[in-house]
């Protein structure tokens, strides 16, 4: 439950500015204060139902794999991704106030900005959610009535700590380090 929270939440975090990002970058696209609603409905789309849609695009197009050269099997994946983020952006629409004029400003592009978004998330998705699970564990401690006996024993060592600090300023690990240090 708790990495599902931490996941939404970060997620969340990121949408709210990619809506925002979209809609003062695209003329045919307002979002204002919409982009609050409009993050729940884009984070909880591309946490469940992207994955669903993305999976019956890619049974369909299996079908007809066998007939296609290799740069058309390329061209229909990158069809399907994009079909897939057209999707989640019309539902987007659909339940929420963002509004949008014109078929290229509000209904081709955004869906676009969307792919390039999720790239940039899948590049810093664990630091976020690094920086989201702290938050989380420091709410929770609070709300259990302040730090108590039991977070002194979680915390971690000093060697420990240094050893996260540096993995989170690079994000190799001591090892990964080494191995690069050895070429």
């Amino acid at each position: 439950m708790r990495a599902w929270l931490v996941r939404f939440a970060s997620l969340y975090a990121f949408d709210v500015v990619v809506l925002l990002l979209i809609g003062w970058l695209l003329p045919g696209v307002r979002v204002g204060w919409a982009a609050l609603w409009a993050g729940v409905i884009l984070a909880a789309a591309t946490i469940w139902l992207k994955p669903l849609i993305h999976r019956g695009f890619l049974g369909m197009a299996r079908r007809s794999s066998g007939r296609r050269t290799a740069l058309a099997e390329k061209l229909v994946q990158y069809g399907i991704v994009f079909a897939v983020a057209l999707v989640i952006w019309i539902l987007v629409v659909l339940f929420t106030r963002v509004d949008v004029s014109g078929w290229f400003w509000g209904y081709a592009l955004p869906p676009v900005a969307l792919l390039v978004a999720w790239a940039i998330f899948d590049l810093v998705n664990d630091r976020i959610e690094a920086r989201t699970s702290a938050l989380y564990d420091t709410a929770s401690r609070r709300l259990r009535g302040g730090r108590g006996g039991d977070a002194a024993a979680s915390a971690p060592s000093s060697a420990q700590a240094a050893q996260g600090r540096r993995e989170l300023k690079d994000g190799l690990t001591d090892e990964q380090r080494r191995l690069f240090d050895e070429l």
